[in-house]
């Protein structure tokens, strides 16, 4: 999936302000796959330009991904 730099930081950015909006637990499900796509998309650019902005935006969209998935797994208790 090419795609180029300009489109995939804006749909990241879209992702990143509108990630609440996910209610359901299959809402949640492909927003998580969709959070790894765009990460593995701006990481080839990364790999090629090395751009700062670049990795922050990966950063900012794996700590919602992150999230995404705890809520799908269901935190962890110690009984």
């Amino acid at each position: 999936m090419k795609k180029n730099r300009k489109k995939l930081v804006e749909q990241a950015l879209d992702f990143e302000v509108n990630y609440k909006s996910f209610r359901t637990r299959n809402e949640k499900i492909i927003a998580a796959r969709t959070a790894k796509e765009i990460v593995l998309s701006i990481n080839e650019i990364y790999k090629k330009t090395k751009e700062d902005t670049l990795m922050d935006v990966m950063k900012r969209i794996t700590v919602i991904k992150r999230k995404l998935e705890l809520r799908l797994k269901g935190r962890l208790t110690a009984n």
